[in-house]
């Protein structure tokens, strides 16, 4: 069988040959679909198809002479290690001497360049700069340049799975509602009409549901907000004849996939104006708008409108996280006892696989259960250190009782979505380990009982997470956390807790009551080993006094820390009486629904610290 990395040359020499064809001097190959996605389905996988990279974040930049893969810094050991041989250099992003993608097409398109693309698959912001950038040189943008899908014999089917309703009972607010509530922002905004790309925000407002995209309980869709309809783009196929009758009666119209770029166009000519989301709609859809429209470029307001979790919304979230927290705990106990039966010379099977199939069959057996939030991240010894490690059946490590494995998982319910991370000793462990794992969960308890003013973004504060880890010298390429959704994208924005500004591009939203966001600090040491600890955390009221309205967290996830890796000694007295806390809650919550041998597993690992 050919080496893999010779299938990517060989696929690379195609793409040139194309470029050639088509007088293309650079083409740039996105992770996204056509609607800015975080995680795209198989259909839209052209960049992990040319480059071989499997990672969820990265972008492809292909010249004649050169490949270069930018993706940051949760994936540089497994994107140095997947692009080996292939000729493709890797840029390591955010890190000192390596140019932006921006700079790097600017250095090497000359006057008149041309920049091929797939325009459906590049953000309208990223496209405008480029755009610009290519006409200061006298060169163009090619967008629809797209010779993987010629090259792509096997590419697998569009996605167009059946919808479904979400209830009341677990949604909290009808689309009806939600409609009206952007109809608002809208006229706050003088907008006319507004164009919604995002798959997640286009679930959200109408209550729907979807097996489009793995993990991500979406449909394939545009929306469109017009003066005295709604519009629905996809297929009516997904749909029962009863849902259309009621998407119907709630004046939402359903027109084919890809009418909205025709919609749009035919706009030409009208005084109007169109509300658009730069960062979450493609360029070809931004481009449709005619010119004699104006393009009213701000975020979706339903962006932070679902970030808000309504009262039902977070009392589902915080019922569904004790069935979650018991799976996970369930698997801790059984994780500690299988190590404790391994013995020399015997047939042992144990695998990072095998133990993300016993966890991943604990969550299936929870009553309103639809899929995994995200792939199960089972990481043991040196492959912790790929922040997005996923083990395959025949390339995996086997377990044993030595170092720590680090599993990373979560649920999407009709309660909700989790996720949670844990790092447990199986056994015997380095002092440095135990270091760098109680640091690590230092800086999660410290962010976890934040006391705060309102008008504190994630960036104020994730120096609490960070703090004990710099102080000796050590810090984790990745934000300390994100904003989670509901029955939605894992990740969700604009909460977060971040410490590194990029103008113009990731700045975090205030926090606000019913935010829901990860709190998740770690150390990676490249070839050596990795430590997570995340908690999902609720944003709550604190009081108010003449200084304004103070805020906290208050925890989601309830499961216990393990106590095999905590280190006293770099623990403080309050650090100490947080994590005796959080444990009490733990056991609280989780002993009325165990018993026997997993009770007393739980007491064990929630026994208070001296």
């Amino acid at each position: 069988m050919q080496e893999k990395h010779e299938v990517i040359k060989e696929r690379l020499r195609f793409v040139r040959e194309r470029m050639k064809t088509e007088n293309v001097d650079i083409f740039v190959v996105f992770t996204d679909d056509y609607h800015m996605s975080e995680y795209s389905g198989a259909y839209f996988a052209d960049r992990e198809y040319l480059s071989g990279f499997t990672g969820s974040a990265g972008t492809l930049a292909v010249t004649q002479t050169e490949a270069a893969l930018f993706t940051d810094g949760r994936y540089f050991v497994q994107a140095q290690a997947q692009l080996e041989g292939t000729g493709i250099t890797l840029m390591k992003m955010g890190c000192a001497g390596v140019p932006t993608l921006t700079e790097y097409i600017r250095e090497r398109l000359g006057a008149g360049g041309v920049l091929g693309m797939d325009a459906r698959t590049c953000a309208a912001q990223t496209g405008m700069e480029w755009i610009k950038l290519t006409e200061a040189c006298g060169g163009r943008i090619k967008g629809d340049f797209m010779p993987v899908q010629e090259l792509w014999k096997d590419r697998p089917a569009f996605p167009a799975s059946k919808a479904y309703e979400l209830e009341l009972k677990y949604s909290g607010e009808s689309r009806e509602d939600k409609i009206h509530r952007i109809y608002q922002e809208m006229e706050t905004a003088h907008a006319a009409y507004h164009a919604v790309a995002s798959l997640d925000d286009i679930c959200w407002i109408l209550n729907l549901r979807g097996d489009d995209v793995a993990c991500n309980p979406v449909i394939m869709a545009y929306l469109l907000f017009a003066p005295n309809a709604v519009y629905l783009y996809t297929e009516e196929s997904r749909f029962t004849q009863a849902m259309k009758a009621d998407l119907a009666q709630d004046g939402i119209q359903l027109r084919p996939y890809n009418q909205i770029y025709a919609d749009l166009r035919s706009l030409a000519g009208k005084k109007t104006s169109v509300w658009m989301d730069m960062k979450r709609v493609n360029l070809a859809l931004f481009q449709s708008v005619p010119e004699t429209a104006e393009c009213i470029c701000k975020e979706n307001p339903s962006v932070r409108m679902k970030a808000v979790k309504n009262p039902t919304e977070l009392a589902n979230l915080r019922d569904v996280h004790i069935d979650d927290g018991l799976a996970v705990t369930k698997f801790m106990y059984w994780l500690k006892n299988t190590m404790k039966q391994y013995e020399a010379g015997k047939e042992w099977n144990v695998t990072e696989v095998t133990a993300a199939e016993y966890l991943d069959n604990l969550r299936s057996h929870i009553p309103d259960y639809k899929e995994l939030s995200f792939d199960t991240i089972s990481a043991y010894g040196e492959n912790a250190a790929m922040m997005h490690y996923h083990a395959e059946k025949d390339h995996c490590a086997v377990l044993y009782p030595r170092g720590m494995l680090l599993v990373d998982s979560g649920g999407q319910y009709l309660r909700g979505t989790t996720d949670i991370t844990r790092t447990f000793a199986l056994g015997e462990v380095t002092a440095e380990m135990k270091k760098y794992f109680t640091l690590t969960l230092k800086g999660m308890l410290n962010l976890a009982n934040a006391r705060f003013l309102k008008g504190c973004t994630g960036f104020s504060l994730d120096i609490l997470a960070r703090g004990p880890l710099w102080e000796q010298g050590m810090d984790y390429r990745c934000g300390t956390g994100h904003g989670i959704g509901y029955l939605l994208n894992v990740h969700e924005s604009p909460n977060g807790f971040r410490w590194k500004h990029n103008p113009g591009r990731n700045d975090l939203c205030v926090f606000e009551e019913g935010m829901v966001t990860s709190d998740e600090p770690g150390v990676y040491i490249e070839g050596a080993y990795g430590i997570r600890i995340e908690n999902e955390i609720e944003c709550v009221g604190d009081g108010e006094n003449e200084y304004g309205t103070f805020l906290k967290f208050k925890p989601l996830t309830f499961v216990p820390i393990d106590l095999d890796l905590v280190d006293t000694a770099w623990l403080e007295k309050k650090d100490i009486e947080r994590l005796n806390a959080y444990h009490a809650a733990v056991y609280s919550r989780l002993s009325p629904h165990l018993s026997g041998e997993e009770l007393e597993f739980l007491k064990q690992y929630t026994r208070p610290v001296e």
